[in-house]
């Protein structure tokens, strides 16, 4: 039988606020002395009264707004019923019915192909607390997170494969960064997911299956929990997706929705429980916070903060500045990156604009001329500059190097001042220093040699002493001229201009390179 992957994620983003959801407790990290930022609010003291914290409300709305989704000009919250360790009061203040934004979208890039990512909603909820487990068996709670304002995220049953939800979840990563309302850090918790996981056949096989589907569509599905970075998403779904089928070649798909954790150690998910229904949770509207109005105001002024989304972002620099899809991914996934990289656009153009002769082109060759400075900038920052911060363990926010300094580095190359192999050297330098590129090039004595009448003696040398070289190479054997060249390298430690050996070892010798 022929089947199906249905795929839906619900997405937790912890929101960046300077305190909680419903009290003033300051929204710490998780280096903090446990239970050290708590209050009778977050504790769920009787007789207290929560408060909604503003600046989670209009980060809410930032999210809804830059997903287009649908906001409300009334929310609410509600109480999400359930008991345990981790929950203080007994229930989650979360919203229900009226949640800040139904029915937004985002278009996801796969393999080449655009894919449009329908979400059913995104609602504000106050996070439970942590639970601590100790070696001897206890288990320990640590309220600090308890009262922290997350926005979650639910996608309609829409995505067809493990890699598909990992590069949703990447993209929801970025966006959070972009829009300033999240770290959205995996590892720290900062952006956790439950991933719903069933499986059908397709249409024309639909009368082989045991039992017919729900009024929707679709099977009983499986939801994952436990999901802590994008390789466990992408593993236990591909897990569940083995699990199901082999189910369903059985004649025993599964009958009723399910929890299950992932166990990245086994590898594998195990049953937790049967799944909750709504019902389940006894959801009624939170009586101690009035139902909130969006003005058209405030929906206003909070659209101002909207910035340019990843993929927006990805998509100008290749259109912009004529970059492969691999480089401006790159140069995107960081903020910091991006805005460095586009200062060192706008310092190369205002090099090019002043270049001899560029007064003289047209309009079209002066745009190819200019991106193809641009892509080399682009390539030296994406190869050896990040290879460079990657074998000192840094952060590009450590980088000492300005865009002005780096756009004088490229100038240099472009204006063939020193090869690519004294350029590594130079920024390798410029990395670790904090240097201009000219002053460590004059100070080092490492400009490139270009003048051919000061090469052709070390050019000659290497010839008398490559003498069966020389031969294979004039019998026909024209790769071994890069040999010579790489000799002539030695002799000049690294400062020769490549082009001119090239042109002055083929002349010796008589052959085209």
């Amino acid at each position: 039988m022929k089947l199906e992957t249905i795929i839906g994620l619900e997405m937790h983003i912890q929101l960046k606020t300077e305190s909680k959801m419903f009290c003033r407790c300051a929204n710490v990290d998780t280096n903090v002395p446990a239970n050290s930022a708590v209050c009778p609010i977050c504790l769920g003291h009787p007789g207290t009264l929560p408060v909604p914290n503003a600046q989670a409300l209009a980060f809410a709305v930032r999210f809804a707004q830059a997903l287009d989704f649908k906001i409300p000009m009334i929310t609410k919250f509600d109480r999400k019923h359930y008991a345990y360790p981790d929950l203080p009061k007994g229930y989650q203040i979360s919203q229900f019915d009226e949640p800040i934004g139904q029915q937004g979208h985002l278009l996801l890039d796969v393999q080449g192909e655009e894919r449009r990512v329908q979400f059913e909603r995104v609602h504000l909820e106050e996070d439970a607390a942590k639970n601590l487990h100790t070696p001897e068996g206890e288990v320990l709670v640590d309220f600090n997170r308890a009262g922290t304002p997350l926005l979650e995220i639910v996608t309609t049953p829409c995505l067809t494969t493990p890699q598909e939800a990992k590069l949703l979840l990447q993209e929801m990563q970025r966006i959070a960064r972009a829009l300033g309302i999240s770290d959205a850090d995996m590892e720290l918790g900062h952006l956790r997911c439950d991933a719903n996981i069933s499986l059908r056949p397709v249409p024309e096989e639909l009368d082989k299956a045991p039992f017919p589907p729900s009024a929707h569509g679709y099977y009983p599905k499986t939801e994952v929990k436990n999901l802590n970075s994008f390789r466990h998403v992408e593993r236990a779904l591909a897990y569940e997706i083995t699990r199901q089928t082999e189910l369903w070649e059985k004649g025993e798909p599964p009958k009723l929705d399910s929890t299950r954790g992932w166990d990245e150690r086994r590898g594998s998910t195990t049953l937790q429980r049967e799944k909750e229904a709504s019902h389940d949770y006894r959801y009624f509207p939170e009586p101690d916070i009035p139902a909130i109005e969006l003005t058209d105001a405030f929906l206003t002024t909070t659209l101002k903060d909207v910035v340019e989304l990843p993929r927006a972002k990805r998509q100008r620099f290749q259109e912009q500045y004529a970059l492969t899809p691999m480089d401006a991914a790159l140069l995107t996934e960081n903020l910091d990156v991006a805005d460095w990289f586009e200062s060192v656009v706008s310092e190369l153009q205002k090099w090019f604009s002043t270049r001899e002769g560029t007064a003289e082109m047209s309009e079209e060759d002066w745009t190819i001329a200019n991106h193809k400075v641009i892509r080399q900038a682009a390539n030296w920052v994406t190869t050896r500059l990040f290879a460079t911060l990657s074998e000192k363990n840094q952060e590009f926010s450590q980088l000492h190097i300005s865009p002005e300094d780096y756009a004088e580095f490229i100038v240099m190359l472009v204006e063939r001042r020193m090869n690519t192999t004294t350029a590594q050297t130079v920024l390798a330098t410029m990395a670790n220093t904090g240097e201009d590129p000219h002053h460590i090039l004059e100070a080092g004595g490492l400009h490139q040699v270009s003048d051919p009448k000061d090469l052709v003696v070390l050019v000659d040398q290497v010839l008398r002493e490559q003498t069966e070289i020389v031969a294979d190479i004039k019998a026909g054997k024209i790769a071994k001229a890069q040999f010579l060249i790489g000799q002539v390298m030695k002799l000049s430690k690294g400062k020769a201009d490549p082009a001119i050996l090239r042109e002055l070892i083929a002349g010796k010798l008589g052959i085209t390179l």
